[in-house]
């Protein structure tokens, strides 16, 4: 499998705009955040009209509530142009994936939005070649049959993939149709790693058989490391993310606060395997979320991340369980964390 990783957005933009510039046949894009504010950077609107226009096929498949703020002329302006576009919207369910496929045999998975405010923000994008393309082609299309896409051609690429779960293959987590890939797929290599877990994650309210996995893997010697935000984009969630840390701090987990915002979201396990996707360790990609992730045991790729991450680390601060208080805000929080955990 070919693939190189990125570690901003902005080079992720810079990557993704690259390959629409090369695009002869067709571009698929799925997007939980798809802003036009960009355009004097990255013209996302702009070069995908222009394909368009010159007889590429161009369908996205974007989430209602994240994309919310795309306007009605641009949306219209788009489709005039002969680009496919589609919202997924349904009751407390989102398309939190962020896929592009690029003439069917270049893709991008990761964690990366495209919105001018998460330009300054640290990200991880995968870009891949190879045998793991088809089944990426196959989960776009299931995205853009549950947003009510009916074109044959592209509805047919969900029953053409052969998925390899040799060395790397593509993680598909749908809620809304049952499919609880993420618990799945944490439960099972949490509960067999033997010497180290690292986590990154920008926002953390873990359901409680993710702590308890944590917890038992520290009881049988796992070192565990988690990288964090110190602040994120949301003062609700910096007080739930320091809220957690301690709780899992008292555990034994070893936290990293990374001074800038760091939207990546990266599982690592004994430095043989690990995942990279859209998922937040949150209840909402637990239970309510779509998310997409590659999961992967190339000692290469597994060497590059932990290079990636041990940077982050150096560039972060180790949280200090003891200089945690409980404040007002925190007992504030209470009855939402109990009603959180309830859920879960």
């Amino acid at each position: 499998m070919g693939y190189k990783i990125y570690t901003t957005s902005t080079k992720t933009w810079d990557a993704m705009i690259a390959e629409i510039n090369q695009a002869k046949k067709s571009i698929f894009l799925e997007m939980y955040i798809f802003m036009e504010d960009t355009s004097s950077s990255h013209d996302f609107i702009g070069k995908l009209t222009e394909k368009a226009s010159h007889g590429v096929r161009v369908v996205l498949v974007l989430d209602a509530f994240g994309s919310s703020e795309l306007s009605a002329q641009t949306i219209k302006s788009m489709r005039s142009a002969g680009i496919e576009i589609l919202f997924f919207s349904h009751w407390l369910r989102h398309i939190h994936r962020k896929i592009l496929i690029v003439d069917e045999n270049t893709a991008f998975v990761g964690g990366v939005n495209i919105g001018k405010r998460f330009a300054a923000w640290n990200d991880l994008q995968l870009k891949l070649r190879g045998r793991i393309i088809r089944p990426i082609m196959s989960s776009f299309a299931y995205s853009y049959e549950m947003a009510g896409g009916k074109n044959k051609q592209i509805l047919l690429l969900r029953k053409k993939a052969l998925v390899s779960k040799l060395k790397f293959w593509v993680l598909e987590h749908w809620p809304v149709s049952g499919m609880f890939s993420l618990k799945s797929l944490y439960t099972q290599k949490i509960s067999a790693a033997q010497k180290n877990i690292q986590i990154v994650t920008p926002y953390l309210t873990p359901p409680r058989w993710f702590v308890a996995l944590l917890d038992a893997a520290i009881k049988r010697g796992v070192k565990i490391e988690l990288i964090i935000p110190k602040k994120t984009d949301s003062l609700f969630m910096d007080r739930m993310n320091h809220y957690y840390a301690h709780k899992l701090s008292v555990l034994g987990v070893k936290f990293y606060l990374s001074r800038e915002m760091n939207h990546a979201k990266i599982l690592l396990i004994d430095d043989r395997e690990g995942l990279v996707g859209s998922q937040n360790i949150d209840f909402l990609s637990f239970r309510f979320n779509a998310e997409s992730g590659i999961f992967f045991k190339q000692q290469n790729i597994v060497s590059e991340l932990k290079e990636i991450i041990l940077q982050w680390q150096k560039n972060a601060t180790i949280y200090d369980q003891t200089r945690y208080k409980t404040g007002l805000t925190d007992y504030l929080m209470f009855p939402i964390i109990k009603l959180i955990y309830h859920l879960l």
